[in-house]
């Protein structure tokens, strides 16, 4: 599924959409270059849970950051652009984030390798314009193709 975000807002609605789907165990992989918009619809996902958009910022130099959604489930916000691959992933602990009773959000996602997850819900988002980005969703696995269908 391909969308066409002219706005801030409207990817931030997009991921507002996305969050009212989203259960415990659910991971969304974001790929992009920077500037893309990766942290904008992470900032709308989190909205959509009941997580002030403000509290929302890009973990690069901690890597995770932690926030509580409405019904106390925890949303793990992963930045791995500073990582150089699985081993420095692997070090982080990721398997009690990604498989626990969390929503694991994960920028950068390319960085995983062969740690990609097998069952998750891919977004690439690319610059199309000075406030446009192509948002591209896909998914690998049976809750996942349950999403899409919710989703759209």
């Amino acid at each position: 599924m391909k969308i066409l975000s002219k706005s801030i807002k409207q990817t931030l609605d997009i991921g507002k959409k996305i969050a009212k789907n989203l259960a415990k165990g659910d991971i969304i992989c974001l790929f992009g270059d920077l500037g893309s918009g990766k942290t904008v619809l992470v900032k709308g996902i989190a909205s959509g849970l009941g997580i002030k958009k403000e509290d929302v910022i890009s973990p690069t130099f901690v890597l995770i950051r932690q926030h509580n959604a409405k019904n106390n489930i925890p949303v793990y916000h992963f930045d791995l652009y500073r990582l150089k691959g699985c081993p420095d992933v692997a070090a982080l602990g990721y398997e009690e984030f990604f498989y626990g009773g969390g929503i694991s959000l994960i920028e950068w996602a390319d960085r995983l390798k062969e740690l990609m997850p097998r069952e998750c819900l891919k977004i690439k988002l690319a610059v199309k314009g000075e406030n446009s980005r192509s948002i591209e969703i896909s998914c690998q696995g049976r809750r996942y193709d349950k999403l899409m269908e919710a989703i759209t």
